[in-house]
């Protein structure tokens, strides 16, 4: 009967022990997943990105098929400064992407995506890199060259961009067109189904020189800068990324970047070193 009674004290002192040891193991195994991926990534060590490949020269694919531009040079170098060197770029159309970036599909939503109070319901956004100018392209054909000439005129936006919500907005007596990205409303532009195109300054240039087009107007977009899309939960993602975003700034690598891929653009001060800001130009042609 003593033996029965110190049998049973005996296998509830050892799944005691057992249970302390499946705690103490488990706390281990949360703590050490932690330091692996400080930042919360789908696949610790690589960060997705959701892009789009038609936004020159900030996000596009070159020949080979590989995502460049100046968006994607700033956050790969950013991404490094945090100790991230696999950084994988995946082309989504801009309606799907703050959603797919919220939802978990990528870690970052990268391609000059203005922040607004609208897309901060979706997401939440790095410090700003990058200001400038939205434009309107058209035909010389068209004589547009005020707000006022877009008066029942069709023009194109991609869906989900800023400058959609800027037309709707702003253009409320023109036929607002909807598409999924730039090359497809530029060649609607040029078969004759829109009038015009709404897009980015700079994105816009590419397609001045490919076709007979010209800027028709320029409207300033500086209340609204391009910032990195992140999940509004993963804190430490965006304060990693703002801290390596700052370093990128002060140590002239976004200002190389920016006189790379928008050569003879007036640059925007307050993106430059601390050291250079005073008299240098506050405007930009970008958006």
């Amino acid at each position: 009967m003593k033996f029965r009674l110190g049998f049973r004290a005996l296998a509830a002192t050892t799944a005691l022990a057992l249970g302390a040891l499946s705690l103490t193991a488990c706390g281990s195994d949360s703590s050490e997943a932690a330091q692996d991926n400080p930042y919360n990534l789908i696949d610790p060590g690589t960060i997705r990105v959701a892009s789009i490949g038609d936004s020159k020269p900030y996000t596009f694919t070159n020949a080979e098929g590989q995502f460049t531009g100046f968006d994607v040079e700033l956050f790969t170098d950013v991404a490094h400064r945090i100790g991230i060197d696999e950084v994988l770029f995946t082309g989504q159309d801009f309606s799907a992407l703050l959603s797919a970036v919220a939802n978990g599909q990528f870690d970052v939503g990268v391609a000059a995506i203005g922040i607004t109070e609208e897309r901060q319901q979706t997401v939440a956004f790095s410090d700003g890199y990058l200001a400038g100018y939205l434009t309107v392209l058209a035909s010389p054909k068209k004589n547009i060259t005020s707000a006022q000439d877009l008066a029942g005129k069709r023009l194109g936006v991609v869906q989900g961009s800023l400058q959609e919500a800027y037309a709707v907005k702003n253009f409320t007596d023109t036929d607002i067109v909807r598409f999924p990205d730039n090359n497809t409303a530029v060649s609607g532009l040029n078969a004759g189904s829109i009038d015009a195109h709404f897009l980015d300054y700079e994105a816009a240039k590419d397609y001045t020189d490919q076709y007979e087009l010209e800027n028709a107007l320029d409207v300033p977009s500086f209340d609204a800068p391009a910032g990195f899309a992140i999940a509004p939960e993963n804190e430490a993602l965006r304060k990693a990324l703002n801290k390596a975003l700052a370093e990128a700034m002060e140590d002239g690598t976004w200002k190389k970047l920016y006189q790379k891929w928008f050569p003879g653009s007036p640059m925007p001060e307050q993106y430059l070193p601390k050291a250079e800001q005073n008299g240098a130009e506050s405007t930009s042609k970008d958006s």
